[in-house]
């Protein structure tokens, strides 16, 4: 394949067009940012279990208080009961049966309030862990939103950036020949590197200095001649550094 130096020189500005794209999107793939993210969103996990087993326990509490408050409730009207029926009657044998029953309810309402009194104070010590493990995970949530932020922001910043260097890729291509190119993108496409540069007898596509036959061969070549690196494959472009 034939091409001008000059143009072949070209393919070295291509090759670096490529790589800086290769650099970029890699750079998308590994932002600091998104490590954060990966550690908080770990760090979150274990905390909205916890969240979710206090929620749950906080909910039985306030359920369990609200039966004995409505146990409470049932016993005391029927205190409140009792007691007119006392009033109100005048048979002794009535009047004692209903002061044992009262007896018997004054004393369910006494263990019904020691009960609920212990329940509340568990539900404020729940409403306190509770409390601190939505703040907890509040706290990391506002992490990860914050780092999200950042990353959003450094992707925008690349991805601009990319599309500039694409668009500077897409005109430069659009310069060379279609067989040209093919051989490039060929090249790359397999080997990594699509062209690179010969420098004082070293292939900077394999960083390995050209032996002596293969050297010679390139000094043969003609200068439009496309040269093929025998260690890396990439067209090797030869200019005054590569000493021949």
């Amino acid at each position: 394949m034939k091409a001008t130096p000059e143009t072949q020189k070209e393919l070295l500005r291509l090759q670096s067009l490529d790589t800086r794209l290769h650099q970029l999107d890699h750079a998308s793939k590994t932002l600091p940012e998104l490590k954060t993210i990966a550690a908080l969103e770990a760090q979150l996990s274990p905390i909205r279990q916890r969240l979710a087993a206090r929620t749950g326990a906080l909910e039985d509490a306030r359920t369990e208080l609200s039966r004995l408050e409505s146990d409470v409730a049932v016993v005391e009207a029927r205190i409140a009961r009792d007691q007119q029926r006392v009033a109100a009657t005048s048979s002794v044998k009535d009047v004692q049966a209903l002061e044992q029953e009262l007896a018997s309810l004054q004393k369910r309402r006494s263990d019904l309030e020691d009960i609920e009194l212990t329940v509340m104070e568990r539900l404020e010590e729940l409403e306190v862990a509770h409390a601190e493990t939505v703040a907890e995970r509040d706290a990391v949530s506002a992490q990860i939103t914050e780092a999200a932020a950042a990353r959003d922001a450094a992707l925008a910043r690349l991805a601009a950036d990319r599309d500039e260097v694409q668009g500077e890729r897409s005109r430069l291509a659009d310069a060379f020949s279609r067989e040209l190119l093919g051989l490039y993108e060929r090249q790359r496409a397999r080997y990594g590197i699509g062209a690179a540069l010969l420098r004082g007898g070293v292939s900077l596509a394999s960083n390995v200095r050209l032996t002596g036959s293969d050297l010679e061969a390139v000094r043969r070549a003609e200068p439009d001649d496309v040269v093929i690196c025998p260690d890396s494959s990439a067209i090797l472009v030869r200019t005054e550094e590569s000493g021949l």
